[in-house]
C-alpha cells in the first residue's frame, strides 16, 4: 500500500492539520492502492497564504527566470515518464502502454508548446496602429486556485501549472481525489526543478470540503477548473461572492457528422476515439450522426471495431481499453446503457454488465446503439464511457441541427470529401472546436468550447493569457 498522506506548502511537504485518510482504488482490482488525506479549511487556508506571499517576488521575476524553471521541469518529467505512467496506470486505470504514450505524453507536449508560446510572448504589446502611444500591458491574475480531475490527469495539471508559472501567478493544486497520486508527483517534480517557495503549492481534497474553500477563499484571485458541468456551475456561484476571474472546461456530447464520401476509414477512426481511454475524453464523438445512403454499412463498421476492441487490467501490456475509474462511473454508465434499451435504441454492440471474462474491476463492454433518436438520453447525457450512439440524416441542415441541440458545445466533427461542405458546417456547427476528416488541432489552436461546455482557452498562447489581466496604458513613450 502507498502512503501518501503530506501536502507540498509553502516548498515543502507536511502532514494535514487534520483532515481524513481515504484510499485510492485501483479500478482493475477494485482494491485499495494507497491511502491520501483530505485537507482541512486550514490546510487549504495555509497553502494559499503561502501562495499569496510568494506573489509579491514570483511576479516580479524575469520572464527569462520563469521560462527557465519550466524547461526544468520538462526535462525532470521526461526523465520520470516511467513512473508517471505507472501512477496514472494504476489510479484511473489506463492501460500501461496508454499511460506511458497518451497520458504522460500529453503532458510533454503541452509543456514544449507552452515554452514555445512563451518564447514568441509580448507582455507589452501596441493597442493598435491607431493608438500609436497606447499599449496593452499583460501582468498576472495572482493567487490561481487549479482544480483538476481524473481522467488526462497530466493533461490537465499541464494546462494549468505551466501557463500559470510562465504568467507569473502563484497557485494552490487540487487533484482529483480519485486519482492524485500523479500530481503528487508532478508537485516532486516541479520541487526538484528549484520552483521557489510558496509559488507551487498542492493539497488534497474533495470538491465539498478543500474545493469549495479555493472558490471562496477571498486571496485566490482565480479558479481554473475542469470537470463537470454541475460542478463547474456550483465553482461559479461560489466564487461570484469574491469576484474571482473563473475559467472552465467541462463536459461535452460531441456529433461526429459522417457523410456517404467519408468512406469507411472515417468510421472506424470515430469508433475508436469514442473507445480510446475507455470513453472518458470529454471532447469524444460519442453522437455519430451518418449520412442515409451510407447508414447501414457505417453501424455494421461500428458494430465489427466494438466486437474487435479487447478489454483488459490497466496493468497489462497491449493496446486494449482498461476499467472505467471507478464504481460510480460504472453504475451511471450502466443505467444509461440500460436507458437506451428501455427507450427503444437497437443494441448493435456490447451492452450491460462486464465482458464475459472479467468479473471484477470496473470494466465495460465496448457498446454501439442504432437508431438513436434525438431526445434519447443516450444522445442528450454525457455517459463518459465507452458508448456510442449513431443517428441518421438526410441533409445538412439536418445533421447541424441535431449537432447543435445540445447543451454542450466542446467539439464536433466533420467527416467528408466535399472541401467546400466541411468548410461550410465548421462554422454553422456550435462548439468551440470543431474537428474535420481526423486532422487534429495543431500547437498553436487552443482546447476549449461553448455552452454548457465552459470557455476556457487552454494551450498555447490562448492558455497563458488565461492567467494575465490586460491593462491599457497611454502615453507610453519607447
Amino acid at each position: 500500500m502507498i502512503e501518501k498522506r503530506q501536502f507540498y506548502i509553502d516548498g515543502k511537504w507536511i502532514d494535514s492539520s487534520g483532515g481524513t485518510a481515504l484510499d485510492v482504488i485501483d479500478p482493475s482490482t477494485e482494491e485499495a492502492c494507497a491511502t491520501i488525506v483530505l485537507g482541512t479549511t486550514a490546510d487549504t487556508d495555509k497553502a494559499v497564504a503561502a501562495a499569496k506571499a510568494a506573489f509579491a517576488s514570483w511576479s516580479a521575476t524575469e520572464p527569462s527566470e520563469r521560462l527557465a524553471l519550466v524547461k526544468r521541469i520538462l526535462e525532470i518529467y521526461q526523465r520520470r515518464a516511467d513512473d508517471m505512467a505507472a501512477a496514472i496506470s494504476l489510479e484511473m486505470g489506463a492501460p500501461i502502454d496508454l499511460a506511458r504514450t497518451s497520458q504522460v505524453g500529453a503532458g510533454t507536449w503541452h509543456i514544449q508548446n507552452f515554452i514555445d508560446a512563451f518564447e514568441e510572448f509580448e507582455f507589452v504589446r501596441p493597442a493598435g496602429n491607431r493608438s500609436p502611444q497606447s499599449m496593452v500591458a499583460y501582468e498576472p491574475v495572482g493567487v490561481a486556485a487549479l482544480i483538476t480531475p481524473w481522467n488526462w490527469p497530466m493533461n490537465q495539471v499541464a494546462l494549468k501549472v505551466i501557463p500559470a508559472l510562465l504568467a507569473g501567478c502563484t497557485m494552490v493544486l487540487k487533484p482529483s481525489e480519485i486519482a492524485p497520486l500523479s500530481s503528487m508527483l508532478f508537485a516532486e517534480i516541479v520541487d526538484e526543478a528549484g520552483a521557489p517557495a510558496g509559488v507551487f503549492n498542492l493539497v488534497n481534497g474533495d470538491g465539498l470540503g478543500v474545493g469549495t474553500r479555493l472558490s471562496t477563499h477571498p486571496d485566490v484571485d482565480m479558479v481554473s477548473f475542469t470537470g463537470s458541468t454541475r460542478a463547474g456551475i456550483a465553482i461559479t456561484k461560489a466564487a461570484a461572492d469574491s469576484l474571482k476571474k473563473v475559467c472552465l472546461e467541462l463536459g461535452g456530447k460531441g456529433a461526429n457528422l459522417v457523410f456517404a464520401d467519408a468512406g469507411a476509414k472515417a468510421v472506424e477512426r470515430g469508433v475508436k476515439h469514442v473507445f480510446n481511454n475507455s470513453g472518458q475524453s470529454c471532447n469524444a464523438p460519442t453522437r455519430m450522426l451518418v449520412e442515409r445512403p451510407f447508414y447501414d454499412e457505417a453501424v455494421e463498421i461500428a458494430r465489427q471495431v466494438a466486437e474487435a476492441t479487447q478489454v483488459a487490467s490497466a496493468h497489462q501490456a497491449g493496446p486494449h481499453i482498461g476499467p472505467v475509474v471507478s464504481a460510480t462511473q460504472f453504475e451511471k454508465i450502466q443505467e444509461l446503457i440500460s436507458s437506451g434499451i428501455e427507450e427503444g435504441a437497437r443494441l448493435v454492440a456490447g451492452g450491460p454488465g462486464r465482458p464475459s471474462d472479467l468479473n471484477r474491476g470496473y470494466f465495460v463492454r465496448p457498446t454501439v446503439f442504432a437508431d438513436v433518436v434525438p431526445g434519447m438520453r443516450i444522445e442528450k447525457e454525457e455517459i463518459f464511457g465507452p458508448v456510442l450512439s449513431i443517428l441518421p440524416f438526410d441533409s445538412e441542415d439536418e445533421a447541424v441541427s441535431i449537432a447543435n441541440d445540445t447543451q454542450y458545445g466542446l467539439t464536433n466533427y466533420v467527416q467528408t470529401g466535399d472541401d467546400g461542405r466541411a468548410n461550410r458546417l465548421a462554422r454553422r456547427l456550435r462548439a468551440g472546436m470543431v474537428e474535420m476528416n481526423g486532422k487534429s488541432r495543431g500547437p498553436q489552436a487552443f482546447f476549449g468550447g461553448v455552452k454548457a461546455s465552459g470557455r476556457a482557452r487552454e494551450g498555447g498562447h490562448w492558455g497563458i493569457e488565461e492567467f494575465l489581466d490586460a491593462k491599457a496604458i497611454s502615453g507610453w513613450t519607447a
